[in-house]
Order: C-alpha cells, then sequence, then structure tokens
C-alpha cells in the first residue's frame, strides 16, 4: 500500500526514480481509483504484467467529465473545472489538497526559470477571470502573492494599465513574467505594440476561446514578436486535468518537469504507439496527480524530438467521440 505523504514528500526532487515512482501509483491507482480500474478491466489489462511506465495504459482525459477521477475516498479542498460554452459538459479535477497543487506549480516553473518570487507577474488572463474554478487564475494568484514587486497583479480589459507598468519594467529593468491567453496578447500587441526588452519573458497560455480566429503557434509568436520587438515567445502548457505544467522558451518544444513524461499514441490505434518523429496523440503521465489518475490520454496531438522535448500541434476532429473513448466504463 502507497503511503500517500511519503509519496509527494518525495515525488518533487529530482533524485526520484521515475519508474519505480510510475509503478508504484499506477498499482495503487489501478486499484483505488473507481474510473481507472474499470478501463483497465475493461482492456483485461493484466495489473501485475506492467514492468516499465512507457507500458502503462492511459485513461481518456473524457474520463474527467463524465466521472469522478479520486484515487482514494476524501472530500476536495478544492475542484477544478474546465472552460466551455453553455450547455457544454465539462472537465472536474478533484483536488485533496489546494498546498499540493501549489507545491507542484512552484517546483515546475522552479525548474524551468528559477524562483518565481523573483519576477514581476503580470497576468493578463479575462477568459479565466470571468468564470470560477480556474487552476490557472490559482497558480497566477499564488506568483502574484509571492512576488517580491509591488507591480504585479490581474489585467482584465485596462490594457492601457497594462502598457504603463510594461513600460515602467522595461525602464527599470524588473525581470517580468507577461502570462497571458493568446487573445488577450494579441488584443494588447494591436493596441499598445512597444519595444520590450530581454528582461520580459511574454508567456503565452494557448486558447482563442472563441474570441479570435484560431492560428497556429507560429502564426501568433510571429504576430507578437514584431509587435513587441523581441525574439522568442514562451509558452506554458498545461490542463484542469492536471497537476503539473511544461514549459517552451521560445522555439514551440516544451520540457517537462521531472515527474512528467510525454509519450505518442497512434490515433488510429489508441493503444499502439507511434514510431519516432511521428505524429501522434500526446500521453501524458503526470506523478503528481496522485489524488486523481497520473496516467492520461489527452485530445492533443504531437510530436516528440530526440532531446525528450515536444510539440503540440492541434487537436484531434471530433475528439469527443475518437477511438478508445469510455464504453469500457
Amino acid at each position: 500500500m502507497i503511503d500517500i505523504a511519503s509519496f509527494k514528500d518525495t515525488l518533487l526532487l529530482k533524485s526520484t526514480d521515475f519508474n519505480s515512482a510510475a509503478l508504484e501509483l499506477f498499482q495503487y491507482q489501478a486499484e483505488h481509483c473507481a474510473p481507472y480500474k474499470r478501463f483497465l478491466e475493461g482492456l483485461s489489462i493484466d495489473v501485475r504484467s506492467i514492468s516499465s511506465w512507457e507500458d502503462i495504459p492511459h485513461l481518456p482525459i473524457e474520463a474527467f467529465k463524465n466521472h469522478e477521477v479520486k484515487s482514494g475516498d476524501f472530500d476536495a479542498e478544492v475542484t477544478y473545472t474546465s472552460s466551455g460554452t453553455t450547455g457544454q459538459n465539462t472537465s472536474r479535477h478533484y483536488v485533496r489538497e489546494k498546498s499540493w497543487y501549489h507545491r507542484v506549480f512552484e517546483a515546475a516553473f522552479r525548474d524551468k526559470y528559477g524562483d518565481p518570487s523573483e519576477f514581476q507577474w503580470l497576468c493578463l488572463l479575462p477568459s479565466y477571470l470571468e468564470r470560477k474554478g480556474s487552476s490557472l487564475i490559482d497558480m497566477a494568484d499564488a506568483f502574484i502573492q509571492s512576488s517580491k514587486f509591488d507591480g504585479s497583479g490581474f489585467y482584465l480589459s485596462n490594457l492601457d494599465d497594462l502598457k504603463t507598468q510594461l513600460e515602467k519594467s522595461v525602464k527599470d529593468e524588473i525581470p517580468t513574467v507577461l502570462l497571458g491567453v493568446s487573445f488577450a496578447l494579441l488584443d494588447l500587441a494591436e493596441e499598445h505594440p512597444m519595444s520590450l526588452s530581454n528582461s520580459i519573458v511574454i508567456m503565452e497560455t494557448g486558447g482563442m476561446k472563441g474570441r479570435r480566429k484560431e492560428l497556429i503557434r507560429d502564426e501568433l509568436h510571429a504576430i507578437l514578436k514584431e509587435a513587441f520587438h523581441v525574439e522568442m515567445i514562451h509558452s506554458e502548457y498545461g490542463m484542469t486535468e492536471l497537476m503539473s505544467q511544461a514549459y517552451s522558451s521560445g522555439n514551440g518544444r516544451y520540457t517537462t518537469p521531472p515527474w512528467m513524461r510525454i509519450t505518442l499514441r497512434d490515433p488510429a490505434d489508441p493503444l499502439s504507439k507511434v514510431r519516432d518523429g511521428k505524429t501522434g496523440g500526446i500521453n501524458i503521465i503526470d506523478l503528481a496527480n496522485v489524488d486523481s489518475c497520473a496516467f492520461i490520454a489527452t485530445q492533443d496531438l504531437g510530436r516528440i524530438y530526440p532531446d525528450a522535448t515536444f510539440e503540440v500541434l492541434g487537436r484531434f476532429d471530433q475528439s469527443d467521440i475518437r477511438g478508445c473513448n469510455l464504453l469500457v466504463l
């Protein structure tokens, strides 16, 4: 029986053996996460026969829309929900301890960029601020509160104020993360193009949220780079169903923290892997998902490179009804 508290205490250490930790958590969740257990039984998976993290089956992400994906019996301290249009069924992530989520996202950012408190955080996230239950807003708020710079804060539609703060940050050479949803960063680029220095990390979180025409990432980044006179646009890859985030420092390729892994599945055969260099459905192992399910088949398409970075290329067409769905549940 896994000791959850001990597992969490050691997981974020870089010395943790990923394969051993993944197998330990898999065996626990195969028994104690009811939707995942039924999924494995439906596929006739012998849990004891799995000896490598690369062979662990991944639960379709749709399960978070239709089931309580919880490992163990607990009352969630917070429930995060995905965005969606009226009447649309949204994902729900039941989080046992909010403090654990905070530990994870701080460690993930620190692994890539350093101490988040050493940055000023200017967060342009209107679509997330306008609704409840956003894990991204909780993360951004924690970074704002921890920042050593008084100028940190959220911006909804006050782009003039954001422009003023950015100009001050450039003048004073304040290390800054401008974290924004894609459509809002485009609004800023159109209304207030300006020269931003290397002290400003522009980080997009993706998503037009129905506000603008969808753009591929290269197009989006080209527009932002020209408007702000910067060499690169950073990206954050996360989702309601995950505790952890992956980051890209400007070339569209993401790196994961040590407790997270990416594999690709064949879109035509969800239980088969794709060959190196080919496009496939993104499967994620996020061992920080201790209290839900750590093994998730997402609706995103991607490619993995030899240096273990990965690229997100788009989403499945008709992703809600693709193969390997929850009929077994």
